[in-house]
């Protein structure tokens, strides 16, 4: 029976495709994580890559400021990189975008894609354009480095880990899903002084993004939901659902829960760290559902 990608949503279309993809012996994790990891011989660090885009209907509305879009754009993969506590250092810009935009619009993007990159030390090398007849996207791929000791996969989680998260969640669409900035100071941070087992950054929601780092690391979770860190004027439900937080979700070990959030205060003063649940054995506690947060090709916000 054939299915359209509305039915059958964005993880188990995955599912069925990334299997096919094929890898070498240099690939350490290839599609399915945050960003790719690949090895090159002699090199101490590891290469990250990622390619994120936004496009207009989806990730901003008409009329919303060329600026900001460009600004959400670079930092969308700037967030990745941030989940695998990454180096950012080039990106390559693909603007698909019709023949009648103004010039002063593109213009405008460029301006808010050159701020975001300059923000963490980010050259931008080059790209492509592209006219076309439908909505505009904004491509943006990104090439940087971690370290082998301090690169977090979502599949490294441990039973009875605590699950954090940071800052507040839900109600991105009041703009702030256009000015946030990506955790790569904070991540970092966390690798230097921390053991962090898997970790990711929030842009589904939540609902879905939780899941998906527990099973990664072949583990359920459990959460208080009382104990989220709810944005003002947001519902829990909203705060598990809502999406595009582009906060730091991340697994530890319990045993440096209270060193992490006495060393996180003196170090982060205008940033929240919750702890909200976390990691165990499917076969202990039945794994606790949550709302959904976004899922592409259902359209659901």
């Amino acid at each position: 029976m054939m299915r359209s990608l509305r039915e059958l949503g964005e993880d188990r279309l995955l599912a069925q495709i990334l299997p096919q993809l094929k890898r070498n012996s240099r690939v350490v994790a290839g599609a399915g994580d945050d960003c790719a990891v690949v090895k090159f011989r002699g090199a101490k660090e590891w290469l990250l890559l990622k390619s994120d885009c936004v496009v207009e209907g989806i990730h901003f509305v008409a009329g919303s400021s060329a600026r900001a879009i460009g600004w959400k754009a670079m930092m969308r993969g700037l967030s990745d990189f941030a989940a695998m506590s990454g180096v950012p250092q080039f990106a390559l810009i693909t603007l698909v975008i019709a023949g009648k935009k103004q010039v002063m619009w593109v213009r405008d993007l460029y301006r808010g894609l050159n701020q975001a990159a300059r923000y963490f030390g980010v050259a931008v090398v080059g790209g492509e354009t592209s006219d076309t007849d439908g909505p505009t996207a904004v491509v943006v791929s990104i090439a940087g480095f971690v370290e082998p000791d301090r690169c977090i996969l979502r599949s490294g989680g441990k039973a009875n880990d605590d699950i954090f998260v940071t800052g507040k969640l839900g109600g991105s669409i009041r703009r702030r899903h256009l000015n946030f900035v990506a955790r790569i100071e904070e991540a970092r941070w966390l690798t230097a002084n921390f053991k962090v087992h898997a970790m990711m950054d929030l842009s589904d929601g939540l609902g879905v993004d939780l899941p998906r780092l527990a099973k990664a690391s072949r583990l359920s979770f459990s959460v208080d939901q009382g104990a989220l860190p709810v944005s003002r004027g947001c519902t829990v439900q909203q705060a598990i659902s809502d999406g595009e937080d582009y906060e730091l979700l991340f697994a530890i070990s319990r045993r440096d829960r209270v060193r992490l959030e006495r060393m996180w205060r003196r170090k982060f003063l205008k940033l929240e760290l919750t702890r909200i649940g976390y990691l165990h054995q499917r076969s202990k506690i039945k794994h606790q559902t949550f709302l959904p947060g976004y899922v592409h090709f259902r359209r659901r916000r």
